[in-house]
């Protein structure tokens, strides 16, 4: 089980917005697998490594991204993503500048969803076993704002409790995306 890191409300309005960065976004996903160095996400991402080395060091400026020294060799510098339970601030405590970024994270982060989503229906044929292991639940709650939190807080901790430590994991895992979406009805 992975120690659940302690959250982070993140307000710092910067902050958000390198996080709902499209290219940012897309350098933490790559990260997320290992560390790697700015020529090795910029021949994945298909981008000039000056451009990606900037955008590494804007989000290490953040606490998102830090350096791995014992990898580099010379001038040549390593990367890792920094894990964390990084939180918002409800939206009545969010500034015009908060929800603007906010609202372009949530929507990238759909789409990166809905792609993953087709990529994976694409692939099913190939997956042997992981085909069958394709997990979806629909449910609808009757909570209060208040219960709604602890559902959260329960859920995260769900994910930290099957969460392996890095090198920990058995020889056929392999990463699986789980999302939550829970939003309250409208009429």
């Amino acid at each position: 089980m992975a120690e659940q890191p302690p959250a982070q409300e993140i307000t710092d309005v910067a902050a958000l917005r390198a996080l709902a960065h499209p290219m940012r976004q897309k350098i933490e996903r790559c990260l997320r697998k290992g560390p790697a160095n700015s020529t090795a996400l910029a021949n994945e991402l298909g981008e000039s490594t000056g451009l990606v080395s900037y955008h590494l060091r804007q989000m290490a400026r953040h606490g998102f991204v830090e350096e791995v020294p014992e990898l580099a060799k010379g001038r040549e510098r390593w990367w890792r993503a920094v894990p964390g339970d990084r939180r918002f601030p409800p939206y009545s405590r969010q500034t015009p500048e908060m929800r603007e970024a906010l609202t372009e994270m949530h929507r990238l982060n759909i789409a990166e969803l809905v792609e993953n989503v087709r990529r994976f229906e694409e692939a099913r044929d190939e997956l042997g076993p992981w085909a069958d292991a394709a997990i979806f639940s629909r449910a609808t709650l009757r909570l209060d704002p208040g219960r709604l939190r602890e559902f959260l807080e329960e859920y995260i901790a769900l994910i930290y409790r099957f969460s392996e430590p890095e090198g920990d994991t058995a020889p056929d895992a392999r990463a699986v995306l789980v999302r939550l979406l829970g939003i309250p009805e409208v009429d």
